[in-house]
């Protein structure tokens, strides 16, 4: 156990290290990078990132053995607030970090940790999902991608759809039949697939807000080496429902493999709300209790993710985790009704950001699990009601 001397110490480093070494450009608003060999990162965001996967704080509570820094609860929320202090951007996230690391760190061989593990931590190589399909989205284990074992190799054939940023990923991980004549829950593995070969196809899917980040990914022929089924041949179920919660965590901003979790800033609604709103407006009375309810439940969020964090006994909680990515995800999507109620008919314009910021967060109760999926979770696993 950490004692009180050591984590006022441990502070006082960290601030002095994060001040001399995080660069002014990777310093404020803007763009998260994750590691991907297709996307190349501004100068300072890179050599951020490179100093902070080498002092081990991409990852900060994984072993050392796997390019983390050890880092025990206490100290996480430290450089958390630290990194907040200053203004500092994530040196890495996305599903490398946050999904499929944390999984292998609990789930995987030691072969597998050693392969896969330092290679995310420096963010080499950006990670999709390839969980849905056509025809398997909340009903996941309906799911009919197959793998079929040739020699030393699975065979993967299938399609799956809303794989987020797969035009700009290395690797994917994903869901897919290995046992056909099993129970459907049964027959599942989860399986790592380098992307980077004929057999993988990516498709953009225009969304109505005009940005593209979802993407149907077809597999033909597809090739992943036996020792890459992560938890187990016909475990995936297992595996795959665990990784759902470092997601829904990730989401929920309590996921602490990464160095992102409770970086939370204050509220800027009373500022963007006044430069949205005609002027004489913004102290209609309406409008003024809209934003104070919105305050409120900002503080209520952040207080919960914090209380979150400093109560996690593992990488990654519980069922718990969908109470608060829930809760998340409804309060941003308040703020976007708000704004737009207050802006009016300028709301109105095509060109209108805000208008297209409403629109795409729409999505933030479908993503990461539908908000029908999370109640259910939270109602079941969290309340303990009957079915």
């Amino acid at each position: 156990m950490t004692t009180t001397q050591q984590l006022t110490d441990f502070r006082k480093q960290t601030r002095a290290w994060l001040e001399t070494n995080c660069p002014a450009g990777a310093r404020g608003e803007g763009q998260i990078p994750f590691g991907s060999s297709k996307v190349s990162l501004e100068p300072d965001v890179a050599l951020w990132l490179e100093r902070m996967a080498t002092k081990g704080w991409t990852v900060p509570t994984w072993p050392k053995a796997y390019g983390g820094a050890e880092l025990d609860r206490d100290q996480y929320r430290i450089l958390i607030e630290e990194l907040t202090n200053i203004g500092a951007r994530t040196p890495l996230t996305g599903r490398g970090v946050n999904y499929i690391g944390p999984t292998i760190l609990e789930l995987g061989s030691e072969e597998q940790k050693q392969r896969w593990l330092p290679g995310i931590a420096r963010g080499e190589g950006a990670w999709a999902m390839g969980y849905s399909e056509p025809g398997a989205g909340s009903d996941l284990a309906s799911l009919s991608a197959k793998a079929e074992r040739r020699g030393d190799q699975y065979v993967i054939n299938g399609r799956k759809t809303w794989t987020s940023d797969a035009m700009d990923c290395d690797y994917i991980f994903v869901l897919v039949r290995t046992s056909p004549d099993k129970p459907k829950h049964q027959g599942i593995s989860l399986v790592l697939v380098d992307m980077a070969q004929p057999g993988v196809q990516v498709r953009p899917i225009r969304l109505l807000s005009g940005a593209s980040p979802f993407n149907e990914t077809l597999f033909e022929d597809a090739v992943v080496p036996v020792d890459d089924v992560i938890g187990g041949v016909d475990n995936g179920w297992t595996v795959g429902k665990r990784l759902l919660q470092f997601e829904r965590s990730t989401h929920a901003g309590i996921n602490i493999s990464g160095s992102q979790g409770g970086m939370v800033a204050d509220s800027n609604m009373p500022t963007r709300v006044t430069q949205q709103v005609p002027s004489g407006l913004t102290n209609h009375p309406a409008l003024r209790n809209q934003l104070i309810s919105y305050q409120l439940n900002d503080a209520a969020q952040r207080l919960t993710q914090q209380r979150a964090i400093e109560e996690l006994q593992s990488r990654a909680p519980g069922f718990t985790s969908s109470a608060v990515k829930l809760s998340g995800a409804l309060h941003k999507q308040a703020g976007d009704e708000l704004l737009l109620s207050a802006m009016g008919t300028s709301a109105l314009s095509e060109e209108c950001k805000q208008t297209k910021t409403w629109l795409y967060q729409k999505s933030l109760t479908i993503a990461g699990g539908t908000k029908e999926v999370q109640l259910n979770i939270i109602a079941k696993r969290v309340l303990g009601l009957p079915d």
